[in-house]
């Protein structure tokens, strides 16, 4: 499966995204494949969670999650359908005239744990993450 690393530009400062990025229980309200998510354990910096997924059919996957600095989420999988799950947001305030923008790039190195077929796999990289990501800058600009 692949790896991939994509970017958008949103309307907000750093610490505007990253809570969003951390209000975990929020995600099923503007993420349509993620039907619940339960926090199983935390820390200031860290989260245990565990996501109710429904993509083509139901699954569930659990991550744990580090905010290693105010400007950095990485997350590595602890159990679900997946071989394994790494990854991470890191933010960077675009400082110029008007207000503050932040470049959000998300990266991702998963290896799913059973055949999927190329084109499928195509479709998680090319559409899917684009409106993964877009749907977080709507949450973060509305919010």
């Amino acid at each position: 499966m692949p790896s991939a690393c994509q970017y958008i530009e949103i309307d907000a400062n750093a610490e505007q995204m990253m809570a969003v990025l951390t209000d975990f229980c929020a995600y099923p309200a503007f993420l349509p494949e993620i039907e619940r998510v339960e926090v199983l354990e935390s820390t200031v910096h860290r989260w245990d969670v565990r996501f109710h997924a429904h993509v083509f059919r139901p699954f569930q996957y659990t991550l744990r999650l580090e905010r290693v600095s105010p400007r950095r989420l990485t997350w590595t999988m602890l159990s679900g359908l997946f071989t394994s799950n790494d990854g991470a947001w890191d933010l960077e305030e675009l400082v110029g005239e008007g207000p503050v923008r932040t470049r959000a790039t998300y990266s991702i190195d998963l290896v799913l744990g059973m055949f999927v077929p190329q084109a499928l796999v195509n479709s998680l990289v090319g559409v899917t993450l684009p409106t993964t990501l877009a749907r977080f800058k709507a949450r973060v600009e509305g919010a």
